[in-house]
């Protein structure tokens, strides 16, 4: 059992805001979907390292702060004069990790290694301003040409209805980047752009919807 000297600022302000809210770990580990010893573990065994991405953004939203109070990355901008024009810009952070667009690729805690940076004006005229995004990298064949293998994916977390598109999603522990299609009540299907692929229909709550593509870039 980690000490409480030795505890990560993340573990902390877990713990003081479950205190002021007088929420048990037990209960809030059912709030985010999981067994009533994971917040425990999470705080006192070090177990997960890092909280998911889901599951902190839950969290942050029930106590109404940042995730990245909850360690979760600190959204920065910087100001830049380009000719008489002030602009910002947002750093998205890139993860080391690989979206498959093939057979598969094993979803593991995502660390992050670098970062994009995007013009805020840029963003908004794209629609994406207030987005939570991320950048991965797009593994294998199945999605092209419209993705190709070592293509960079700009990936918006947040909370949305679903709607027919290309998604990165987990299913069976692994992380895909499909075109998502509803199939009827309480399915959907997993579609490739390459025809080598067939489509794959599964349960909706088969799958968690990690995000939804877009943008892309990649080398010519």
């Amino acid at each position: 059992m980690m000490p409480s000297s030795s505890l990560s600022p993340d573990r902390v302000r877990l713990l003081d805001l479950a205190r002021e809210r007088s929420a048990s770990l037990s209960s809030l580990s059912h709030l985010i979907g999981r067994n009533p010893a994971y917040l425990q573990q999470f705080v006192r065994r070090g177990t997960p390292r890092k909280l998911e991405e889901d599951d902190r953004r839950k969290l942050a939203h029930f106590f109404g702060v940042k995730e990245a109070e909850l360690g979760g990355v600190e959204e920065k901008s910087y100001p830049a004069n380009v000719g008489d024009s002030l602009i910002e810009w947002l750093e998205v952070p890139r993860y080391d990790i690989d979206a498959s667009a093939g057979p598969g690729a094993m979803s593991d805690n995502a660390e992050e290694f670098d970062a994009f940076c995007f013009s805020r004006r840029w963003l908004a005229q794209q629609g994406l301003k207030g987005a939570d995004l991320s950048a991965i990298t797009v593994k294998g064949d199945s999605m092209e040409p419209l993705l190709r293998d070592g293509d960079d994916i700009l990936v918006d977390k947040g909370a949305q209805p679903l709607r027919d598109g290309i998604h990165v999603v987990r299913f069976d522990d692994t992380l895909m980047v499909k075109r998502v299609a509803r199939s009827g009540p309480g399915r959907v299907t997993l579609l490739s752009e390459n025809p080598a692929y067939p489509p794959l229909e599964v349960p909706a709550d088969a799958i968690a919807i990690i995000g939804r593509v877009v943008w892309k870039g990649g080398r010519i």
